[in-house]
């Protein structure tokens, strides 16, 4: 059996057709000519504006003029990931399909089903000839996976529709009706440089094997940070003794709970046994705290090669204390969606070397005030020190709204089709709903979408009759449009 003669076959085929379309993010040009050309072939209003999101506009089918203008959401560009012994050119190759079972994948890439499933949904409504639907306005954003720049730099004036579906959720039972905004708050601080005292040794402190992940996804699962924990030893320890901090490098990706992190301290010879029982004391604690969590972490103490350099007293002081008093993890739930993190912060970042102690984190709400209070909370912890500090990559959330229409129309539709109820859920992690919101304030957004498993990996998956039942449901929904007011 062939991807394209799986049900619905028009589905299938517009994906088989978009995969064989190059379409990283930043280098979506021919996927862009594609959507264009594929618009102007079937005589619809097809626009390109200034970013290089491609609109389609298809006028409703007879006795749905009355009904609301709908949007269609998807993005056009993929995550490129390949495994290391995949032989694979994504920038000139299409993506290799398979069918195992009930599921699509790829030969060891990336498929593509996000949000090409979405994609290739709206082009099958668009090229029906006996689908009912309201007016319709296909929305193709580019660089969501990277930027979310098409949906940042969106031209409103383009659209009309009063309801907006975005078809980019990976759970067929969801409907998504929030999510987190960010802001990324990065400080950096010039501090004195000392001599390492001559009677001291250098030592390595080293902590490895925490979880880590999606520092949105992941924040209210309680794992450690590696920076937090790692401030925690030298604070432990500096309080102690008098002892010097060489450097520090922790963390990694910007959007990510840090798994890791190294330290380099000075230690005078009469100190090296007091400070020994101090770190075997600290790491002992924090090891006991997250046991049960945290089952593989390690922290770690030992000699390591001079230095000529460490960090003044006082400017020592000024960063421990500091990257104590900073906020990390859960800020606040929601009042709304039972356990949901409505606002966080991960400090991810941090950096003491040559000089200069730099720190990156990112906070995340779906309320944009909450978002704003927690941020400079982060500022203020930085500020206090006399450190500069940076607030750039500002994005909004999506704040959710129980109230809303299309979510009562698609929830009733949902348990009649279904027999059950749909899960009615926001994702503290970003959208692009939020984004679009900020742009089209009064449209009403839903987000929803076929079972897809792994995406970004190459391990990406989407389930064939999951997209039959999403694909059916979406019919429905668009039969199901209220009349204009």
């Amino acid at each position: 059996m062939s991807i394209r003669s799986l049900a619905p076959e028009s589905l299938w085929n517009h994906f088989a057709n978009l995969n064989a379309v190059p379409r990283p993010s930043k280098k979506e040009e021919r996927v862009i000519q594609y959507m264009m050309d594929f618009g102007n072939k079937l005589g619809l209003e097809t626009i390109q504006d200034t970013i290089g999101n491609v609109i389609i506009k298809k006028p409703a089918t007879d006795g749905m003029e009355g009904r609301k203008t709908v949007i269609l959401q998807s993005h056009l560009d993929m995550v490129h990931q390949k495994n290391s012994d995949t032989v694979f050119d994504f920038d000139n190759q299409g993506i290799e399909m398979r069918i195992n079972g009930d599921w699509v994948d790829a030969n060891g890439t990336t498929l593509g089903a996000d949000n090409g499933i979405g994609v290739a949904s709206i082009m099958a409504i668009l090229t029906s000839t006996d689908i009912a639907h309201p007016a319709v306005e296909a929305m193709f954003t580019i660089d969501e996976e990277t930027g979310m720049t098409g949906a940042m730099q969106l031209e409103p004036s383009n659209f009309s529709g009063e309801i907006l579906l975005n078809l980019d959720t990976e759970d067929d039972d969801e409907l998504s009706i929030g999510c987190a905004g960010g802001i990324d708050t990065n400080s950096s601080y010039k501090y004195n440089e000392v001599d390492v005292d001559v009677d001291a040794s250098c030592f390595e402190i080293s902590i490895s094997g925490l979880i880590g992940g999606h520092s949105g996804m992941d924040i209210d699962k309680g794992r450690g940070n590696a920076n937090k924990l790692m401030n925690r030893v030298l604070r432990s320890i500096r309080n102690a003794c008098p002892v010097q901090l060489v450097s520090i490098d922790g963390g990694s990706l910007r959007n990510a709970i840090p798994r890791e992190a190294t330290a380099v301290i000075a230690v005078n010879h009469e100190f090296e046994g007091q400070v020994d029982l101090e770190f075997n004391t600290i790491a002992l604690t924090i090891k006991n705290e997250y046991k049960s969590l945290e089952k593989e972490l390690l922290i770690e103490f030992k000699p390591t090669s001079s230095e000529a350099k460490a960090v003044g007293s006082d400017d020592t002081d000024k960063i421990i204390n500091a990257l104590y008093a900073v906020p990390n993890g859960v800020f606040r739930m929601s009042p709304d969606i039972e356990g949901l993190v409505e606002t966080s912060s991960s400090l991810a970042r941090v950096i003491v070397k040559d000089g200069e102690f730099s720190t990156q984190s990112l906070q995340r709400s779906s309320v944009e005030s909450t978002k704003d209070d927690v941020a400079n909370s982060v500022r203020a912890s930085f500020e206090l020190m006399g450190a500069e500090v940076v607030q750039n990559g500002d994005y909004p959330g999506w704040q959710p709204n129980p109230n809303s229409a299309i979510l009562d129309i698609m929830s009733n539709l949902y348990r009649e089709k279904f027999n059950d109820d749909p899960k009615i859920k926001a994702c503290h992690a970003g959208l692009e709903c939020g984004i679009l919101g900020k742009h089209l304030p009064d449209a009403d957004m839903i987000s929803f979408g076929p079972n897809i498993r792994a995406a970004h990996s190459p391990d990406e998956k989407v389930q064939i009759s999951s997209v039959q039942k999403f694909w059916d449901y979406l019919l429905d929904v668009l039969k199901e449009i209220p009349t204009k007011n």
